[in-house]
């Protein structure tokens, strides 16, 4: 069964000739990759349409793939340039439209879309590398070690980068400090 194959597997076997082969990798990396570009971006279709157009460039290019390497490692900064590219493209930035949580009725489901509103424009207010290590770690969910290999630097570094860049949000959400 081609999902539980290893991304190298994967790879190679699409290199081979497998076409097949990459759909297991785009099944198994859209989502935390939507996420990234979700959280890049805050527009749905931006990042529905940046995963798409970056997993299309892994697909052509996968012959410049380095098999030292992560596959996620390298499809993510594929999303990650297209992600700066599309922000590049526009002048101003669009809050994110949330769905609210249906659990606990709709006052407290108004609360937590306004937080999450919240939080996604202080986000968004952030400098790009505060951001990206914050959605790396928390929307991604990858380890120290993954968020290194994937923006090329050392797991300690990422640890620091981490702690300032939760240290500028939690700034960002105090009471007072909304623009």
């Amino acid at each position: 069964m081609a999902d539980g194959d290893p991304d190298s597997a994967l790879v190679a076997r699409c290199l081979a000739g497998e076409v097949d082969a990459f759909e297991p990798l785009v099944r198994r990396y859209q989502r935390p990759l939507y996420n990234v570009a979700l959280r890049m971006l805050g527009d749905r279709e931006e990042a529905r349409d940046v995963v798409q157009d970056a997993f299309l460039k892994a697909y052509e290019k996968l012959s410049s793939f380095d098999p030292r390497y992560r596959f996620f490692s390298w499809v993510y900064r594929i999303v990650l340039n297209e992600s700066l590219n599309v922000r590049g493209r526009r002048r101003q930035a669009d809050p994110l439209t949330s769905e609210p949580v249906a659990s606990g009725g709709p006052e407290q489901a108004m609360h937590e879309k306004e937080r999450q509103d919240g939080v996604q424009a202080a986000l968004l207010r952030l400098p790009e590398d505060d951001r990206l290590v914050l959605v790396l770690r928390h929307f991604a969910e990858l380890s120290y070690a993954e968020i290194g290999d994937a923006i090329g630097v050392t797991e300690k570094t990422v640890k620091s980068r981490l702690h300032e860049a939760r240290q500028k949000l939690g700034r960002q959400l105090e009471p007072g400090s909304f623009r």
